[in-house]
């Protein structure tokens, strides 16, 4: 039943996204104006879509906002910035952009850094990583929506079935993701722009399960940062006067 309620909400979000690494400096954007659901539910699909290059939902039809090429550009210098803000506070950062010109920021937190094996307390290292992204991104604008996704590995608990494994895991990659949206609300983050908080367990590998290599990357948090109704609207106002 959820695989068919997802399937169903991806099929009404039509447009496909695609990575793309380089700067945005310079280069326009069409936000879509076109009807959508609310955009906590387009970036839950997004994310349960997403293991490595953003291919979901699309976020500018929910927030029902065009931008045009010279307000693309401030929304992409803007992306430019909340990269940089994710890479300082140790994660790895990419920048996507939608089929409809819509760009964002992927942060993935390496569970290595930010959990002991199995557990979902954040370390004192983790802590001021994620003072100093807050931090940074305030610094550049404090109305980002935010987005944050938790995985696991796949590897199961002892003494569980691999189905009970499985539940079990999306219970602890929920609590992972809570951890870090807790700690984003106490470094002073407005709980208004953190959109969407979800546990996707074992689901979107992105390495070689069958490695600890591969189970390390795979055990991670990810945090999209997303242009609001609120920046759209600013930089069209600002792209009005000049």
């Amino acid at each position: 039943m959820k695989g068919m309620k997802l399937s169903a909400l991806l099929l009404s979000a039509t447009m496909i996204f695609s990575g793309c690494n380089m700067s945005n400096l310079g280069k326009g954007g069409l936000i879509g104006s076109t009807s959508g659901g609310a955009l906590g539910a387009l970036v839950g699909a997004l994310i349960a879509k997403d293991g490595n290059k953003g291919k979901g939902a699309a976020i500018g039809a929910a927030v029902g906002v065009a931008v045009g090429t010279t307000a693309g550009t401030l929304i992409g210098h803007k992306m430019d910035k909340a990269k940089a803000a994710a890479e300082a506070a140790k994660a790895q950062a990419e920048i996507l952009t939608a089929a409809d010109g819509t760009q964002y920021v992927k942060a993935t937190f390496s569970s290595g850094i930010l959990f002991q094996t199995g557990k979902y307390e954040l370390s004192a290292t983790a802590t001021n990583d994620i003072n100093t992204f807050v931090t940074n991104l305030k610094a550049e604008d404090n109305t980002f929506n935010l987005a944050v996704a938790g995985y696991t590995d796949n590897v199961p608990f002892k003494g569980y079935t691999a189905e009970q494994s499985k539940k079990k895991n999306e219970e602890l990659s929920l609590k992972r993701a809570q951890a870090v949206e807790k700690q984003l609300l106490a470094s002073g983050y407005d709980k208004n722009y953190i959109i969407h908080v979800v546990g996707a367990g074992e689901a979107n590998p992105v390495a070689d399960n069958s490695t600890a290599e591969g189970q390390e990357q795979n055990r991670r948090v990810e945090v999209y940062i997303l242009p609001s109704k609120e920046m759209i609207e600013a930089a069209n106002a600002a792209a009005e006067k000049k």
